[in-house]
């Protein structure tokens, strides 16, 4: 090898060690070429549809939620019912057998030996609830 080559070949291997411990000219390189390319746009699709994924996901507890007040009326029909049957008071049974949260949104009615219990569930949005709002009946019997 001449002393030219020897030259020649050194600067380019300074220039590769330059470029592989991160000069300003290598990363600039680097970056252009993915800047043209598809980097990042899962991240701004994912972003376009946070509000999407927010609905689905606030349509699926409120979906929940009513499903939940169907039951508690149910279950609250039912103990009314019994509590009537014993000679009791069925409202207070009726409010006695739902959880806290639930006792605040209760309507009972009482016809003899029939129960009628409504439920409004949970809302996050304003007016929802008392369209979903669940009706249960029980019949403690024949009058006595």
């Amino acid at each position: 090898m001449t002393a030219r080559t020897r030259a020649s070949a050194a600067a380019q291997d300074s220039r590769w060690r330059a470029a592989r411990v991160g000069t300003v000219a290598a990363p600039t390189r680097r970056w252009a070429g993915r800047l043209r390319g598809d980097a990042g746009q899962s991240v701004v699709e994912l972003v376009a549809l946070l509000p999407l994924y927010a609905a689905v996901a606030i349509g699926i507890l409120q979906a929940l939620a009513a499903g939940a007040a169907g039951e508690l009326a149910g279950h609250a029909a039912q103990s009314a019912a019994v509590a009537l049957a014993q000679g009791r008071d069925g409202a207070a049974a009726a409010r006695g057998a739902l959880p806290g949260w639930a006792r605040d949104r209760i309507e009972v009615r009482v016809a003899r030996t029939r129960v009628t219990v409504v439920v409004t569930p949970p809302s996050l949005l304003p007016g929802l609830g008392k369209r979903l709002r669940t009706t249960a009946s029980a019949d403690a019997g024949p009058a006595t």
